[in-house]
């Protein structure tokens, strides 16, 4: 049963057990008073007209119940029903505003959400001799919407992509992520070197961004027989090679993550990693590798990249997705975005 069906039913059960205890210890001890438990219970998951209904059933069992205990007509029972006839109208009003507040949040996620599919727009399936496939799993109704982001595009030096993840939630993440997408698409088409890409973003998030806000992320040039990888302090991504070999593509130097330049720290240089035909590389943000289970473990990403071995890409990282949501057993806490670029002979 889901927690929302148990809220729903939470108010008819407290009451029941009014009803039980007050007919087991007989007349004389009186627990009228705990009806009230029933609108109050009511407010937490029903609405207006679904509160006013349990506080009326409550009112209505109250009556035989104060017959059975001989407090019909008395201060005592008055009182009794004067609480629940306030605590009702009292949680008929939490209840109204409840459900304004959650209507004004769900049309901030709508509008997050839409924002988010203008500039998330689907990546080419196949760049080059490159077959791509995506996955990107929205964090839980109730969890902000995050700052994930990705593109691929093709330019006249080659294949570039980029993955990252911009700090915080909601619309300013999603503001932050216009411009560094927007950036990385005009400079990944006029500038010759990756790092001069990087250069450029990071410009455009010093005239933006505000306090010590930050964007991790990885940018990527493919080349024959490998590929540039140069990391803004993003989760290393997985390559998986055609041999079953398996490794993480750590940097060589640690850098720091985009927007952080005007803390002085040299900017990272790409580093070259083997990408052969047949060879795979994954990019993922920290939703996937910090998605934990009941117990509280993260999930085991290099254990599940035999998934990825499928004959066609986007079927093997569904295979990953699915088994990542198997992992978490619920909603997803953060948004996961995953990249998979296969090498095929051109």
């Amino acid at each position: 049963m889901s927690s929302q069906s148990i809220l729903r039913a939470l108010p008819f059960i407290a009451i029941l057990l009014v009803i039980v205890v007050d007919l087991v210890s007989g007349p004389g001890v009186g627990f009228l008073p705990l009806l009230t438990l029933g609108p109050t219970f009511a407010s937490v998951a029903g609405g207006v007209r679904r509160t006013a209904l349990v506080g009326l059933l409550a009112l209505v069992i109250c009556i035989p119940l104060a017959v059975y205990d001989g407090l019909l007509g008395r201060p005592q029972n008055n009182l009794t029903i004067a609480a629940i006839i306030g605590v009702t109208a009292a949680s008929m009003l939490a209840s109204r505003l409840r459900n304004r507040r959650e209507r004004e949040l769900a049309n901030v996620r709508l509008v997050a959400e839409a924002a988010q599919r203008v500039l998330l727009r689907p990546v080419p399936r196949r760049a080059g001799d490159l077959r791509v496939a995506l996955s990107y799993t929205s964090a839980a109704a109730e969890a902000q919407i995050g700052g994930d982001l990705y593109e691929v595009v093709t330019t006249p030096e080659g294949v570039r992509i980029l993955i990252g993840d911009v700090q915080g939630k909601g619309l300013e993440a999603v503001e932050t992520a216009a411009w560094v997408l927007g950036a990385f698409r005009e400079a990944a088409y006029d500038q010759s070197e990756l790092s001069a890409v990087v250069e450029r973003v990071e410009t455009s998030l010093a005239r933006h961004l505000s306090g010590e806000k930050f964007v991790t992320a990885i940018l990527a040039e493919v080349h024959d027989g490998e590929i540039s990888l140069l990391n803004c302090g993003h989760p290393a991504p997985l390559v998986l090679l055609r041999d079953g070999g398996v490794h993480f593509a750590e940097p060589q130097e640690e850098a720091l993550p985009l927007g952080l330049g005007a803390l002085g720290s040299p900017r990272p240089k790409p580093h070259r990693v083997p990408f052969g035909d047949g060879d795979q590389i994954l990019f993922y943000t920290d939703g996937v590798v910090e998605a934990r289970d009941r117990q509280g473990r993260f999930y085991p990403l290099a254990e599940r990249a035999h998934l990825l071995r499928g004959a066609d890409p986007q079927m093997a990282l569904d295979e990953l997705r699915a088994d990542l949501l198997r992992h978490v057993g619920g909603p997803f806490p953060d948004d996961a975005a995953m990249l998979l670029l296969r090498r095929h002979p051109g």
